[in-house]
């Protein structure tokens, strides 16, 4: 599964042929820290290097997905609007952008900056259901977050986490039946998901739901694979 953290960049590898500048490199070798799960590592390598030269769209790119690794979410929007000014045709950094304004609690503009990846990639699953997310976290347009989550489902058919965000949407409108359905596929899809599971739960009356969180409402409990420093899907722990 890719997801605003993971989503490829198409930043080559140091000593790759194509890689002619100072930039180039530099940033190549900051995204290999990056992989390497170092990224406070890979953010002081950027900072210099982007100070030098500012115009890196794929360097501005790279460190908005640093900081919101980070946690670090004002400087991740910084990066990321930085981006959308050198590069407004990619959605990446809108998605990004979103992202880091679901976090500050400013949801119109987040909801607004997913729905502008949509419009410049509208084949992504990903970018539909950061529409999805930036709508439930606003606590609004249920039903326009449903459908956000039933496209990426459409778009993307073996991904459990779409399964997943529609039947939170689903659930959001009071349709527990059909939410039940939509976790139990992505269960099937991902059955060890302790997200879901709860989920799940919680619908069946197994579980209490967690009451809602002060300040921002985000808890990064999940990790994928091991790698610690990198959230496996945020949006999953949005109460």
């Amino acid at each position: 599964m890719t997801d605003l953290h993971t989503a490829p960049h198409k930043v080559q590898k140091p000593g790759s042929p194509g890689l002619t500048t100072p930039t180039e490199i530099g940033v190549a070798r900051a995204a290999a820290l990056f992989e390497r799960v170092d990224p406070a590592a890979a953010a002081a390598h950027l900072e210099p290097i982007l100070a030098a030269d500012p115009e890196s769209a794929a360097g501005w790119i790279l460190l908005a997905r640093i900081r919101l690794v980070l946690d670090e979410v004002d400087k991740a929007l910084d990066a990321a609007n930085r981006a959308v000014a050198l590069v407004p045709e990619d959605p990446r950094p809108l998605a990004m952008a979103s992202r880091a304004l679901t976090l500050l609690g400013r949801h119109e503009e987040a909801v607004t900056m997913a729905y502008r990846a949509v419009i410049v990639e509208p084949k992504n699953p990903l970018w539909h259901d950061r529409v999805a997310w930036s709508l439930l976290a606003a606590d609004r347009q249920y039903a326009d977050a449903e459908q956000a989550a039933r496209t990426a489902v459409g778009l993307e058919p073996n991904e459990a986490h779409y399964y997943f965000t529609h039947g939170v949407t689903l659930d959001a409108l009071g349709h527990a039946d059909q939410a039940r359905q939509a976790f139990l596929v992505s269960l099937k899809l991902e059955p060890e998901n302790p997200v879901a599971q709860h989920r799940l739960a919680v619908l069946n009356g197994e579980s209490v739901r967690a009451p809602e969180k002060k300040k921002r409402g985000w808890k990064l409990f999940g990790k994928r694979g091991g790698n610690s420093a990198m959230p496996a899907r945020p949006e999953e722990y949005l109460p």
